[in-house]
């Protein structure tokens, strides 16, 4: 799967504090990974199912300047759970979200869009074992799964604290939604943030989580 706008603005948005354990399921490439350390995370362990993804990943981490700080791991998360001896601050997410739908005939387009390898529940029970008591669970999923989503997650004791829903331009509807979840109750903050002001454009609000980390807001960049 090729990188989107989507899940860029997610990585840069990240709830990462200086020198938190950060667990990330399903890296593909690796950027959420690579943003989470760039964010300031201590060290961020990249779990990634399909072979030719890991590989990515793993050049990717070791051509970085935060290659001491990134471990790939090419193996499934639900194996990856049951030696796992440690717990994490921080667990990040943009999983699988297709069920029932049908498939394309490349097979590993379907593993990273499709729930087969890693329903819901498997990502909650997994995070449930290995997120520490005060961390912070955080993920992408489409808007219309957010409801059942969360539902699942509160019967296994994770609330809902924050949700910010994107969409394209302002005319647009929301697609896809922000979501982090706490073991501690709080309030719901919930915000909309709309993407692009215009074609090629980024409002405000996504270029300023953005600037950080596209070369297009380099400040050092020739006119």
């Amino acid at each position: 799967m090729k990188i989107c706008t989507d899940a860029v603005l997610f990585g840069a948005m990240a709830p990462v504090n200086q020198d938190d354990q950060v667990l990330d399921i399903g890296t593909g490439t690796g950027v959420l990974a690579l943003m989470s350390a760039q964010l300031g995370a201590a060290k961020v362990t990249a779990v990634e199912l399909t072979l030719e993804a890991f590989k990515e990943a793993d050049i990717n981490f070791n051509n970085s300047p935060w290659a001491a700080q990134l471990e790939a791991v090419h193996q499934d998360i639900q194996s990856f759970a049951i030696t796992a001896d440690r717990q994490y601050d921080l667990i990040i997410s943009n999983p699988p979200f297709f069920e029932n739908h049908l498939k394309t005939i490349n097979a590993l387009r379907n593993t990273a869009r499709h729930t087969d390898q890693l329903p819901f529940a498997d990502l909650i029970g997994i995070t449930g074992q290995l997120l520490s008591p005060q961390g912070l669970f955080y993920l992408l999923i489409p808007t219309h799964t957010v409801a059942k989503f969360s539902a699942q997650a509160l019967a296994a004791g994770f609330y809902l604290i924050n949700q910010t829903d994107f969409r394209g331009y302002a005319h647009n509807e929301t697609k896809v939604s922000v979501l982090t979840f706490s073991r501690i109750a709080a309030a719901l903050t919930s915000r909309l943030l709309t993407i692009y002001e215009s074609r090629n454009v980024y409002s405000q609000d996504a270029e300023t989580y953005l600037a950080d980390f596209l070369l297009r807001f380099a400040k050092d960049q020739p006119k």
